[in-house]
């Protein structure tokens, strides 16, 4: 029979070792992405009644390595589509960054605990649907110092 500090033990190892795992670093941006040269400005639309998409951290001027959340915001009844989300980096040509961060997409919006990025200003355009077929779109500008 195992001797009941050895499980003990034996579970704590294990869930230090999965929140290690989970608390890894994504490259959210390379320093390749970063040296493209900026897109041209795109024009912006008038008020939606899609969804809101709101930045929620970082702060501006964060460093190299911080957390990405952002909120979406239905409105009415409606609900969040997940699978609708898509996240561009808007360099020239755009960087299509969803599938390095769909496992971190939900209904209630992006939720990456450690991201990074070079130094520098990266907009970044979000666009997401609800299940009405409205979608909402924002751009945010991550600052890295």
């Amino acid at each position: 029979m195992i001797p009941r500090i050895a499980v003990l033990v034996a579970l704590a190892s294990l869930v230090l070792a999965a929140n290690a795992a989970t608390a890894q670093t994504l490259q959210l941006i390379s320093p390749d992405e970063a040296r493209l040269p900026d897109a041209p400005p795109l024009s912006t639309r008038a008020i939606t009644r899609g969804p809101g998409v709101k930045l929620l951290t970082p702060e501006s001027g964060k460093k190299e390595s911080f957390a990405l959340k952002i909120a979406f915001e239905p409105r009415g009844n409606s609900k969040i589509d997940p699978a609708s989300v898509q996240v561009i980096y808007l360099k020239h040509p755009q960087v299509d960054l969803t599938e390095r961060i769909k496992s971190a997409i939900s209904a209630g919006g992006i939720n990456l605990s450690s991201a990074s990025a070079p130094p520098g200003d990266h907009p970044i355009r979000v666009l997401v649907r609800d299940d009405e077929g409205r979608q909402g779109i924002a751009t945010i500008k991550l600052s890295v110092r």
